[in-house]
């Protein structure tokens, strides 16, 4: 990044406030939750948040994961070089969002929705077991007006770089296709991540509008794997299926796409889109990692995508952006939670 431009990067997506607290059986039991839940909220759910910050030691975290994603290239890059947008409630959870985000030093700009209340993730931690309960609420309620508004389209057109989670596909594609004409229009970079397999198997459509836009995706393999089935691939070979998402019509034709699919602890798949027509692949074994210092795997793929991105931010060539991608995913899930 020349001259340690402010700003360089934009990110969309969910702004959701993680609450992690420890618990046992007897509490996934009240909220009628199993170990390693990952559920959508029900009234029954409600109780939850409050009931994990005021009896089990909640620790707050600042979540969403392209939120998460941010946070991470933000830990790399020099201050004052990410900004994150989307959209919160006014309320407690929302001013708690702001002071965790203030903490790492990520400058946010949330739509307010006063009508909705900020989004949480309600986790519950059983020894090695994660239990997680969204409440998507206001992260839902992302509108483009915010978007445009002068203040922050002036962040847009003074960032080079565009981050959108692929979460943001069930919010506001409009939004979205925005920063993705921007950057076909100004040579600037767009970064999409598939984020799960819903995206692709049911929000095909919406994810299918952006694909000439992206001149990098990021998936898992479970990702790609959805995206195979739901676009009629014929395989589950995930090279072939990076080969295929390389080689689509792209509408900034002055670079190749990169097409990144990570696979747990088994190499790293890239595949680079080439004007003769067949892309170039290459494999990037994953650090190794004793399993004693293993902690938590949560938000692994955030940390990738924010150290991924932040190379490529910097200017590293891309077997460093993705060795810097690795090298905070390892850091990761030292920890517990993306943190």
């Amino acid at each position: 990044m020349s001259g340690n431009q402010e700003y360089a990067l934009l990110c969309l997506e969910n702004p959701l406030l993680d609450i992690q607290g420890q618990g046992d059986a007897k509490l996934l039991e009240k909220y009628g939750m199993k170990p390693n839940d990952a559920i959508l909220a029900e009234e029954k759910h409600m109780g939850l948040y409050e009931d994990l910050i005021n009896n089990h030691d909640a620790k707050l975290i600042a979540g969403g994961a392209a939120q998460n994603t941010a946070r991470g290239a933000q830990y790399i890059l020099p201050p004052n070089s990410v900004v994150y947008i989307g959209c919160v409630g006014k309320d407690k959870y929302a001013d708690i969002l702001h002071s965790a985000v203030k903490e790492v030093g990520l400058r946010v700009e949330y739509r307010v929705d006063e009508q909705t209340p900020t989004g949480r993730c309600g986790v519950i931690i059983t020894g090695h077991d994660r239990s997680m309960c969204t409440d998507l609420a206001a992260a839902n309620c992302y509108k483009i007006d915010h978007l445009k508004q002068p203040e922050i389209w002036k962040l847009v057109e003074q960032a080079k770089y565009y981050y959108v989670g692929g979460y943001h596909l069930t919010v506001s594609v409009p939004a979205i296709l925005a920063l993705a004409e921007e950057a076909a229009g100004k040579n600037k970079t767009f970064i999409l991540s598939l984020s799960a397999p819903f995206i692709p198997e049911f929000f095909k459509d919406q994810l299918d509008q952006t694909a000439p836009y992206w001149d990098y995706v990021i998936g898992n393999e479970t990702e790609a794997l959805a995206y195979a089935k739901s676009h009629g691939l014929g395989t589950e070979d995930i090279t072939s299926i990076a080969k295929s998402l390389a080689v689509l019509p792209k509408k900034n034709t002055s670079r190749p796409r990169t097409v990144i699919i990570t696979q747990g602890t088994d190499p790293t798949i890239v595949a680079i889109g080439q004007p003769s027509g067949e892309p170039t692949v290459k494999t990037f074994p994953v650090h190794e990692i004793d399993k004693k210092e293993i902690n938590d795997t949560n938000g692994a793929g955030d940390a990738f995508a924010g150290g991924f991105v932040a190379g490529i931010v910097e200017g590293k060539s891309l077997e460093q952006a993705v060795d810097m991608g690795q090298w905070l995913a390892s850091l990761s899930i030292r920890q517990l939670g993306p943190s």
